[in-house]
């Protein structure tokens, strides 16, 4: 849902050819039909990104499809937890950063090993967020997986370019998906002000225009882009 749908949308408009991997099977199913039904090509799998296994089976079907593996885009993620360090529940932070970080980690894993085996290079795109660059309250888990992401993209980069594979990583802001507006309600904050501290335009982001980043990450058109983070987040962190 939210940017990973509209990402899956914009991919496979612009002709790629799409794998669906999410732990809804139902929404992922569904999103992947909806591609086909106008005119793309794409397949959904099932997978829960903080599981090695199921990683593993998601770059394996990948190929068994499509025969190799160009672009990856790692969006996974959970609701940001809500509470300061002193106060932190150890259960929500180890689940928060198995999907934000840990998931990253594995699913680069393999889908570096898929790229390298193929030896054509490859683009990876990983979803961190603003809260990577400029730490939000009370989200301790969050912010760190978020850093994190950031950590690893640039690690991927420095290991692996000679291999002309690129990674970079986007830091969306505030975007209007449904994870967003759960989050809203959770905390009891109004849209409207709260969109206005967020952005320098006033306005929440559109899940395609967080995906027209990934597009270009992924394409040649950003051939001499490696080891970046890009802001996504109508000048949030330059405020």
């Amino acid at each position: 849902m939210g940017m990973g749908a509209a990402t899956a949308e914009l991919f496979a408009k612009a002709k790629a050819k799409v794998v669906i991997a999410d732990i809804n099977k139902e929404l992922g199913q569904k999103q992947a039909d909806l591609i086909n039904e106008n005119g793309g090509d794409a397949i959904f799998v099932y997978c829960d990104v903080s599981n090695e296994q199921d990683v593993e089976q998601m770059v394996k079907k990948t190929v068994e499809k499509y025969g190799r593996l160009d672009v990856a885009i790692n969006n996974a993620a959970r609701t940001p937890d809500d509470k300061p360090i002193a106060e932190l529940d150890e259960k929500e932070f180890d689940s928060l950063i198995a999907i934000d970080l840990k998931g990253v980690a594995l699913c680069m894993k393999h889908e570096i090993r898929q790229m390298l085996a193929q030896g054509e290079g490859g683009s990876i795109i990983n979803i961190s967020s603003v809260s990577g660059i400029r730490p939000q309250p009370a989200n301790p888990a969050y912010v760190a997986a978020k850093h994190g992401v950031i950590g690893l993209t640039k690690c991927g980069a420095l290991d692996y370019s000679k291999y002309n594979i690129r990674i970079n990583a986007i830091a969306p802001g505030a975007v209007d998906t449904p994870m967003l507006r759960g989050a809203l309600e959770h905390f009891n904050i109004d849209p409207e002000p709260y969109a206005k501290q967020l952005s320098m335009l006033g306005r929440f982001a559109q899940s395609e225009e967080i995906a027209h980043a990934s597009l270009w990450l992924a394409s040649d058109a950003s051939s001499y882009v490696t080891g970046a983070t890009i802001p996504v987040d109508g000048g949030y962190t330059a405020m």
